[in-house]
């Protein structure tokens, strides 16, 4: 029991220390300006640290080197070209038009583009697949606590212990998320998600060097081991040379992890993700200019690449040092298990800054979207700027509820009904981001296309068309019947595609509709005035 003291001490001062900088640094935050993006005065690093702790989850941290363990190979790495190629893209078009027009909320400048039901409609998309997609990850951070459990009781718990166990503990991290976010708005979430990058960054390391130790003949002894046809491969075309080219187009999209996945479905994805969620923008926002916002955007996306190598290599590690014989979560359980005291309790640290980091801008970005884009307008437009922050503090507590329950409701799918609804909440954003996405660029790359009716209808069919292809309705029949083996209906033609293209199949339907309409003349007039009293050029180009 001694050495699991030690880390429940380091785990104490973690805790401790976290929120102690977060309320520090987020103290005096009287106006939205400062709430939500920190008076623009963040500095670039901190940004970037920032966008490398909210977009690494702990279902990340944990399952990131499942891959690795799964395949013994780093072809899941090869979707990092997609994501700096979106941040690049993120980068020269999504981040300056948002700094011009100074807006809190990112759906502001739809509101300003297109017109109030077009800013609703993308404002109340954001807030219902962000606030599913916290709460199931949160049943994932939950996990090592649940294993951590078991192993200090040495007893094996029964479905519904197990079951109260993950809701203790998924209440223990939001309470702790929420008290500093609640409280320091993003200032406490950025300045806190940079000792949360830095404890992952060596926890990460540390496991490296740990798994290196454990194996009798070293890293390059065990990875020599491998010699499976695609073992340590990186890219993987995924091009069969007997299939015909439809034959191969159809194993592609059904592929989650090749090079045509990550030139073209990770950019979408990863611009969807990061130019169009407020969870994630809202950080970029928070730096001097756009610029140095720009800067790190691009940055945080050459970062990913080593950081998911890492991963990938301590999951072929693991396979190495446990062989097939290995166990679900074997992250977890080689972090409780093999890891000196003291610094096991580091790596449930690190696991906790992942959670932790990736929760505290979901919180923040969901009050923030909230409170711009519903309370201040219609609740109560002549709030004072005390009384919008107030709502926002409100509206944070009221989220933290909201993503508890939603992760208890996962847990119990998980654990009692055995359900396969958790991979149907945790790729939710696939399903509406490519409504999200297709709209912004509509908005940001046309002057006159696209109209409030328009974009409603594109928004639906983005949607529509991405569930058609994902086979969302097969998915659903299935749980409705309780037969995963019952089929509603698949034609031969319909591929059902890889989560990793279903945000570019949704984007370039609601593209091609929305380009059917065209903005009134009145709303075009509206935007180039604000555009010019930024000092700037009219919007895009002409379509």
């Amino acid at each position: 029991m001694q050495p699991f003291l030690v880390d429940g001490f380091v785990i104490l001062i973690y805790f401790v220390l976290v929120i102690g900088i977060g309320l520090y640094k987020g103290r005096g935050s009287k106006d939205m300006d400062a709430f939500a993006i920190g008076d623009r005065n963040i500095p670039w690093w901190a940004v970037l640290a920032s966008i490398i702790a909210a977009e690494t989850s702990a279902g990340t941290f944990l399952g990131a080197p499942g891959e690795g363990y799964t395949h013994r190979n780093f072809t899941y790495a090869q979707l990092a070209i997609g994501t700096i190629l979106a941040r690049i893209i993120i980068g020269y078009l999504f981040i300056k038009p948002f700094y011009d027009y100074r807006v809190v909320s990112i759906y502001e400048f739809l509101n300003i583009r297109f017109g109030v039901r077009t800013k609703n409609a993308a404002s109340a998309v954001f807030l219902i697949t962000r606030a599913l997609a916290s709460g199931t990850r949160l049943y994932v951070g939950a996990i090592i606590l649940v294993l951590g459990y078991e192993m200090i009781s040495g007893e094996t718990l029964t479905l519904m212990q197990e079951l109260w166990v993950y809701v203790i503990a998924l209440t223990f991290i939001t309470v702790a998320t929420a008290i500093y976010t609640t409280l320091g708005g993003i200032k406490a979430v950025v300045w806190t998600d940079v000792i949360q990058a830095t404890v992952m960054f060596g926890g990460l390391g540390f496991a490296i060097w740990s798994l290196h130790g454990h194996l009798p003949e070293g890293i390059s002894g065990a990875l020599s081991k491998l010699t499976a046809p695609k073992d340590l491969a990186f890219f993987d075309t995924g091009i069969n040379s007997e299939l015909s080219f439809t034959g191969n187009l159809r194993v592609i999209l059904e592929t989650q992890y090749t090079i045509w996945a990550a030139l073209f479905g990770a950019t979408f994805l990863t611009m969807a993700t990061h130019g169009t969620d407020q969870d994630m923008v809202q950080r970029m926002l928070t730096a001097k200019d756009y610029k140095k916002s720009r800067f790190a955007v691009i940055l945080s996306g050459i970062t990913d690449l080593p950081l998911v190598g890492a991963f990938l290599l301590i999951g072929i590690l693991l396979w190495c040092f446990y062989g097939e014989a290995g166990k679900q979560n074997s992250f977890a359980y080689y972090i409780l298990h093999e890891m000196p005291s003291g610094v096991r309790g580091l790596l449930v640290a690190g696991v906790f800054a992942t959670a932790m980091g990736s929760l505290s801008t979901a919180l923040n970005a969901l009050a923030t979207s909230f409170t711009e884009d519903f309370y201040t307008p219609y609740i109560n437009p002549k709030a004072s700027p005390a009384q919008v922050v107030r709502s926002a503090r409100i509206t944070t507590v009221v989220f933290s509820v909201l993503l508890i329950i939603i992760g208890a409701l996962t847990a119990y799918a998980a654990l009692v009904l055995k359900s396969d609804i958790i991979p149907i909440i945790l790729g939710i954003f696939g399903y509406t981001y490519g409504s999200l996405l297709g709209i912004f660029l509509v908005g940001m790359l046309t002057r006159r296309r696209g109209s409030e009716i328009g974009n409603l209808i594109a928004m639906l069919v983005g949607f529509l068309v991405t569930s058609l292809f994902s086979g969302l309705h097969n998915a659903i029949w299935q749980l409705l019947q309780g037969d995963a083996t019952v089929i509603l209906w698949a034609p031969d033609w319909l591929p059902t595609v890889a989560f990793v293209w279903r945000v570019m199949i949704g984007t370039i339907a609601t593209v091609l509709v929305a380009l059917l309409f065209r903005t009134p003349p009145e709303q075009v007039d509206s935007a180039e005035r604000l555009r010019a009293q930024a000092g700037e050029k009219p919007l895009g180009g002409e379509a």
